[in-house]
């Protein structure tokens, strides 16, 4: 039966999860990557394509902690100093040691989880809000002491790292332009996407779901609480590390001012507008909290360009030169929404759409 007018029904196991399981669903997967791939970086404008850069290292960036938080139900405010560990030990390995991209790539991600591990070791003993003060702790010691004290002073360079053009390359593919950094993102996007969902259907994702919803049924069960928590920590990090390597194509010089406390606290809220414990919900909320500002900006800016609205509004003038503090207030507030209206996330909104059109016209 081609047509089913309500809901999709599987026959088999292999069916059930398939990652693309109707006609439609492959259509328009098909019609995303032509868009992801040829639409945007041939036909969008370099500020758009720099648009989807940032929305791409979000996403690298909030993966970790949709993993730790939503999948395994460890909380952690200190994410940015794992990407600071990624970053610079990518950055470090091309200066110092001459080594390519794609091997410092990978280095930054393993240094990266082995340094998230470090402070995930506490999780085996304390939860809940001494694990929060535990990664905060991270963040303040890797970052405003240890990177800024005496890596950032390696080869007396102060405290910026600067790469010279085409250090960054892949085989003969220097990235250098925006559009190569675009091409880069899409493919690290999809291959930790691909992963994370993989490790999630296997028997490790399983184990860390069971430790989210009950650790101590878990460990009744036979789930090894402390071996499966630290694994949680150490890919989380690798990806935080992945996330920071790629943003080193971005930056003219990498600090630490780069992935300040502000910056952890900010992929927290990803997760938490796009959905906790859904991977749509890490691109969803990365969409909306990277699009929602640049459009609030845009509107500003066009409002300001009318003498009459500007009479009207003298202030709007001063929110556009100092829009950094009205981006924090604003991202302040749609947290507050979001908790009180929409809980779960906008994944949750996602999958009732979804449903209401698989189940057509019987949506019940």
């Amino acid at each position: 039966m081609s047509y089913r007018p309500c809901g999709v029904y599987h026959q088999h196991y292999q069916q059930d999860h398939a990652w693309w399981q109707t006609k439609f669903v492959w259509g328009k997967m098909i019609f995303l990557l032509v868009t992801v791939f040829y639409l945007i970086p041939q036909h969008a404008g370099l500020y758009l394509v720099s648009v989807a850069n940032v929305i791409g290292y979000t996403i690298l960036s909030a993966m970790g902690v949709q993993l730790l938080i939503g999948y395994c139900g460890q909380v952690t405010l200190g994410h940015a100093a794992f990407l600071a560990v990624g970053a610079y030990a990518s950055t470090l390995s091309m200066l110092q040691l001459h080594l390519p991209y794609p091997i410092t790539l990978i280095l930054g991600g393993i240094v990266g989880g082995l340094w998230c591990v470090l402070f995930g070791l506490p999780s085996a003993r304390v939860k809940g809000f001494y694990l929060i003060m535990t990664t905060m702790a991270a963040q303040f010691i890797t970052v405003e002491f240890f990177i800024t004290q005496y890596v950032s002073q390696i080869g007396g360079r102060g405290v910026a790292f600067a790469l010279p053009p085409g250090t960054i390359k892949i085989g003969p593919w220097k990235i250098q332009s925006d559009k190569d950094v675009y091409y880069l993102m899409v493919i690290l996007v999809l291959l930790c996407t691909i992963a994370m969902a993989n490790l999630l259907r296997s028997k490790i994702g399983r184990a860390w779901i069971a430790i989210r919803d009950n650790d101590i049924a878990a460990e009744a069960l036979g789930v090894n609480i402390v071996f499966y928590k630290l694994l949680a920590f150490f890919v989380a990090g690798f990806m935080g590390g992945i996330a920071g390597a790629f943003w080193v194509t971005s930056l003219a010089a990498i600090s630490p001012e780069h992935f300040h406390f502000g910056w952890s606290l900010w992929l927290v809220g990803v997760i938490l507008i796009g959905g906790v414990g859904s991977l749509h919900g890490t691109i969803l909320g990365a969409l909306f909290m990277t699009l929602i500002p640049e459009g609030l900006k845009f509107l500003i800016f066009i409002l300001t360009q009318d003498p009459f609205v500007v009479n009207l509004m003298p202030f709007l003038p001063h929110l556009l030169e100092k829009f950094l503090f009205v981006k924090e207030a604003a991202f302040g507030l749609v947290i507050i929404l979001f908790l009180i209206f929409q809980p779960n996330g906008l994944s949750y909104r996602w999958w009732q759409v979804k449903n209401y059109f698989n189940l057509w016209p019987f949506s019940y």
